[in-house]
């Protein structure tokens, strides 16, 4: 029997009840007993359904035999897409060049309904399982002061004395709580509709090839098909709606391409990230789905947005992915930035064919009844759009600051860079 922990008295700090944001994971599991035994309170326990699977089973049972007095399971997987994955997608946000967000725009939705079930049980604090190194103590964090900055924080990683696995199995034998993980597991995972995370264990050295066992939604490529497969997406103002002329909805859509790109072993991303609190760290992801959905949605907005627009939403893009990395979704730049984006998905309305194989996808096909290029136009033949003798007047106009530039240097205007001034030429005063 492991030893008996000394409980760390919060005098002062007792609250009646406290809403957790809880996963069902060795860490939340035993985040229930220690706030019940620091703070006195109830626990009350908040799951979203964002489609992590198997994750989800007998979590209510799991979390009441914890100690928890009460357990909202909740299904928001259409509004997670809807709401948080689509303006992500139609603003073009990847952090640094790799990563489709999959973990960062989930915990503002998550710590969103921990406010309002905290609202409609009238708990005093709010609470979440997060490390004191990671990301998401601040997206779950900035997410409570953004929406009810009265709740009470509780983090106990930042807290408690359990560092280690080892230390939080010893907790949960202590305290007679049901756990599944043993101390030979070797990765951490998150998982949702959108994409399933991998770090730890091996990866912890970046040179180190993942394992294939590793993989969970994903076929190595070079297992994947000989042959490849096509498919179709319609999108309408920018939202995908279609997938080869079947018309679905946002959860279904996402599967099937998950199936379909996870069968070519589509979405496999391997990164070294800089994390928001000063650290790298490296990780490995699956988005099948998504990965898809973002080439085949850059392939229309190639096809309709004119040149100014699209490279200024390249810029915008970029700070989307920061804002949306960084945990700071309900922030009025994110807002401002929404409607930017919804202007330019006005006509982002047509068809994008791809080819899916072995790893690669492929675009083979797009037309929308907004597209800007039109082969009448880009012709080399006369006709009333484009006279080739404007170019003439346009290209002299265009290149004048480097003809002023050369004609400095021809006429002796600029010196060579060893050149010795001539001060004579200069007056005494």
């Amino acid at each position: 029997m492991p030893a008996k922990r000394k409980e760390a008295s919060k005098e002062g700090s007792k609250v009646n009840k406290v809403v957790l944001a809880y996963s069902g994971g060795l860490d939340t599991s035993v985040i229930v007993p220690w706030l019940k035994n620091n703070y006195g309170c109830q626990v009350i326990c908040v799951t979203a359904n964002l489609g992590q699977g198997e994750e989800l089973e007998g979590l209510e049972d799991k979390a009441l035999a914890s100690g928890a007095s009460k357990i909202y399971i909740e299904d928001l997987r259409g509004e997670f897409i809807t709401e948080y994955i689509y303006p992500t997608l139609m603003a073009g946000a990847i952090y640094e060049r790799k990563y489709l967000l999959g973990t960062s725009f989930a915990r503002p939705l998550i710590a969103r309904r921990q406010v309002e079930i905290a609202e409609i049980e009238g708990a005093e604090a709010v609470s979440h399982g997060c490390t004191g190194k990671g990301n998401d103590q601040v997206r779950f964090e900035l997410t409570y002061q953004a929406l009810n900055p009265r709740l009470k924080v509780i983090s106990p990683w930042r807290e408690w004395d359990i560092r280690s696995r080892e230390d939080a199995l010893d907790y949960a034998a202590e305290h007679n709580v049901p756990v599944t993980a043993t101390e030979k597991s070797i990765y951490s995972r998150d998982a949702n509709i959108w994409h399933l995370s991998h770090e730890g264990g091996i990866l912890e050295n970046p040179w180190q090839e993942p394992e294939e066992a590793m993989y969970q939604r994903s076929v190595a490529p070079e297992k994947a098909p000989d042959e490849p497969e096509y498919v179709t997406i319609d999108f309408h103002q920018g939202m995908p709606t279609r997938v080869n002329g079947v018309a679905m909805g946002p959860i279904s859509l996402l599967e099937t391409l998950n199936d379909l790109g996870g069968r070519h072993g589509i979405g496999r991303a391997d990164i070294v990230e800089n994390r928001l609190v000063g650290m790298k760290s490296h990780g490995v992801y699956e988005t099948p789905g998504g990965t898809i959905l973002v080439e085949a949605h850059q392939a229309l907005e190639q096809l309709c947005l004119d040149k100014e627009t699209l490279h200024y939403k390249q810029q915008v893009a970029l700070k989307y992915a920061d804002l949306v990395y960084n945990g700071q979704w309900y922030t009025q730049l994110r807002e401002a930035l929404d409607a930017f984006v919804e202007v330019t998905q006005r006509d982002m309305t047509g068809q994008v064919r791809l080819k899916l194989y072995k790893g690669n996808v492929l675009l083979v096909g797009r037309r929308s009844p907004f597209s800007l290029y039109r082969e009448d136009f880009a012709t080399f033949g006369e006709e009333d759009v484009y006279n080739q003798a404007d170019a003439e007047g346009f290209i002299k106009l265009f290149g004048l600051p480097l003809k002023v530039h050369a004609m400095l240097d021809l006429e002796g205007a600029r010196r060579g860079l060893h050149e010795e001034p001539d001060f004579s030429k200069f007056k005494r005063d």
